[in-house]
């Protein structure tokens, strides 16, 4: 960074005129946006200007005025607190800026930390490129053992979908396609055709014999019709669950490629039929489009408001005793309780089995406390985790079970 502090005998440090500030503060702003941070040319322009207007004494001051200006949504403080470490690391550099705005300069202290979460995404936007350019003599060889180790395959199967960086977000889609899809088939009291049914058709016996005149009259057999029931998926796109919810929809895109009867709806604010978007083939179109169908994509949550939508408009048309409802939430919920209880109690009624997946499970000390989550436990079938790669593979399983004890919401409330 071309910001030097002059520095002589006898001289308080003072800002070099040609200094750099602006422009590795819009170069930071930069690599936020690649690391998934919602930022405009406004925000860069912002955070200049607070730290030009505001000036700052200490690395800490820089911070949170930094933070103050780019950092929107709770989900990116994160991401921001890495990007902001692994940027303004290199030795002195924090102490040559606030030269510019104090005259002495404070003592540098060590900012060492334990990585946390979306440190891989903000490493990653940040030195994007820098492996290409080293040359093969900076590249040491190192061989390295790894008979006793896991393979990245097993690792990227059990990390949570938040904390995965750009390339192994790409990977988990591809996984996601591969997947073994569920196969929960149920046998109707329709019957089709069939050359080795059992029971004797008559309507098609009495039509076949109808072409000779009656005088050969050959049996025709039918078999009950086996079909797959219905599954619906309704997801929140919330800021919370937008991550979460963008990757499910790729699973929701392999099974629609495989099966009929099979329907999507989006949540924030409102609700969003997307079933018709995500058919399209190619998966790049059909996501496209769901993002254009959708208008409060990664804003509030309004659970019970949505759920009623879909009670009021399209749980006769596309549910049935034998569907399978899975919804995606949280449960944060922000409106009336009573509404919540009425609407999930109506909806669990419609379908024959109510499946809540939920990315809070991945914390350990996961407890059903808030009060939006007990009333939505009460009137669930199931309640799993669905965070990462292994979590949908046990979703694919469970599907073409029957429920399992280990996945009864009963338990969460009685942990209370």
């Amino acid at each position: 960074m071309n910001c030097e502090a002059i520095k002589s005998e006898g001289q308080a440090p003072q800002a070099d005129p040609d200094g750099r500030l602006a422009d590795n503060i819009a170069y930071f702003a930069r690599a936020l946006r690649k690391a998934g941070l919602k930022l405009g040319p406004s925000a860069t322009l912002d955070a200049i200007e607070a730290v030009t207007v505001s000036g700052f004494s200490s690395r800490e001051d820089f911070y949170w005025t930094l933070h103050a200006t780019l950092v929107t949504r709770h989900e990116d403080a994160a991401v921001f607190e890495e990007a902001f470490r692994l940027f303004w690391r290199s030795r002195e550099l924090i102490e040559k800026m606030i030269a510019m705005f104090s005259p002495k300069a404070p003592p540098r202290q060590s900012d060492a930390k334990k990585p946390k979460a979306g440190s891989k995404r903000a490493a990653d936007s940040l030195f994007e490129g820098a492996e290409e350019k080293q040359t093969r003599q900076d590249r040491p060889e190192i061989e390295i053992d790894a008979s006793l180790t896991v393979s990245g395959s097993e690792v990227l199967r059990d990390m949570d979908f938040a904390q995965m960086t750009a390339k192994e977000l790409a990977a988990a889609r591809r996984a996601i396609g591969d997947l073994r899809l569920p196969r929960d088939e149920i046998r109707t009291r329709r019957y089709r055709s069939d050359a080795r049914g059992r029971r004797i058709d008559a309507r098609q016996t009495l039509h076949r014999a109808m072409r000779t005149g009656g005088d050969l009259m050959l049996p025709r057999f039918r078999s009950p019709r086996i079909v797959q029931p219905p599954l619906v998926v309704i997801a929140d796109i919330s800021g919370s669950m937008s991550q979460y919810s963008r990757i499910f929809l790729h699973f929701v895109h392999a099974i629609m490629e495989k099966r009929r009867h099979v329907h999507a709806f989006l949540f924030g604010t409102r609700l969003t039929n997307v079933t018709r978007q995500l058919r399209r083939k190619d998966p790049d179109i059909a996501f496209a489009e769901c993002a254009s169908a959708v208008l409060d994509w990664s804003g509030g949550t309004r659970i019970a408001s949505a759920i009623h939508d879909f009670n009021r408009d399209w749980s006769r048309r596309v549910l049935n005793r034998h569907a399978t409802v899975l919804l995606i939430t949280d449960g944060l919920e922000r409106d009336s309780a009573e509404d919540l209880d009425a609407e999930m109690d109506r909806l669990h009624l419609s379908c024959g089995r109510l499946i809540w997946l939920n990315p809070l499970l991945r914390f350990e000390g996961f407890s059903a406390r808030a009060k939006g989550v007990r009333i939505m436990l009460r009137h669930v079938d199931e309640f799993r985790a669905a965070h990462s790669l292994n979590a949908m593979a046990d979703l694919c399983t469970v599907l073409s079970q029957s429920s399992t004890a280990s996945a009864d919401p009963k338990q969460w409330l009685r942990a209370i």
